[in-house]
């Protein structure tokens, strides 16, 4: 049985795995360094100062996923926005872990205000399209050629939802 639970100490070091599996691994992070577990705290810490939530998915003790959301724009107008953003362990994908991790996310956000959701997608990545797409977000926005990693050019695209509509 999945749970979906706030993020605590111990689960600082599966969520580095996590994440650097796609930064080492993957053009689905733009990032090219793998992250310490103190770069990773200090992420966390943000999050969670600013009054966001980050909630992890947890089957038996292990740490299977995770996600967040933080304000998209530093500006007081955005305060009912935020970008947000899933990862899931690279063997535990396609079971449903993303959908209920966003599920509750949104209603975590509810709570706080948040009206629109925000999340960019890394090309290629269609498992990620395809959850954006599941939980009602509609792309607004594609960039050609922005990031450029492991040799090669890369598009970035976002999608955007009203929570009082998913």
């Amino acid at each position: 049985m999945t749970r979906i639970r706030p993020v605590t100490d111990q689960d600082l070091d599966a969520i580095v795995a996590i994440y650097n599996y796609y930064i080492e691994e993957t053009v689905i992070s733009y990032e090219e360094k793998a992250l310490s577990r103190k770069e990773m705290a200090v992420r966390i810490k943000r999050v969670l100062d600013a009054g966001y939530p980050w909630l992890v998915a947890e089957e038996s003790d292990e740490v299977l996923g995770y996600c967040y959301a933080y304000q998209w724009s530093p500006r007081t107008a955005y305060r009912h926005t935020a970008e947000i953003t899933v990862y899931l362990h690279k063997d535990a994908t396609g079971r449903g872990l993303g959908t209920g991790l966003y599920h509750a996310l949104f209603d975590a956000l509810k709570q706080k205000q948040v009206r629109v959701v925000i999340g960019g997608i890394g090309f290629p990545n269609p498992a990620s399209v395809a959850l954006h797409q599941k939980m009602g977000l509609k792309k607004v926005a594609h960039f050609d050629n922005v990031g450029y990693k492991f040799g090669q050019w890369l598009d970035v695209g976002y999608w955007q939802g009203d929570l009082e509509n998913l």
